[in-house]
């Protein structure tokens, strides 16, 4: 199952008020692992104080501003990559 993780927050110092989330999903499937990282924009009225942010809070805001179709999109990508490594469709070498 991949993870959602928050990297950075991006906010003014005036007001606290965060305008960008730096996102990190990945997932890890014993030798092998795939992530997708990317950063989002807010515009919305995001009115909780900074200091009382959580990271579970910030995930959910940028699965929203994202769209299911998106975050969706996303994991696939990381389980892509893992499938991908399993199953390598590519080699290079050679045979002596």
């Amino acid at each position: 199952m991949a993870t959602w993780k928050i990297n950075s927050l991006d906010r003014r110092t005036s007001d606290g008020f965060v305008y960008t989330a730096h996102w990190n999903v990945s997932d890890v499937d014993g030798e092998f692992s795939g992530s997708v990282y990317g950063s989002i924009g807010f515009d919305g009225d995001l009115s909780t104080p900074y200091d009382s942010l959580t990271e579970a809070q910030v995930i959910g805001w940028v699965k929203a501003a994202m769209g299911a179709d998106t975050v969706a999109a996303h994991e696939a990508n990381v389980a892509a990559q893992i499938e991908a490594q399993k199953n390598p469709v590519k080699a290079s070498g050679t045979p002596w």
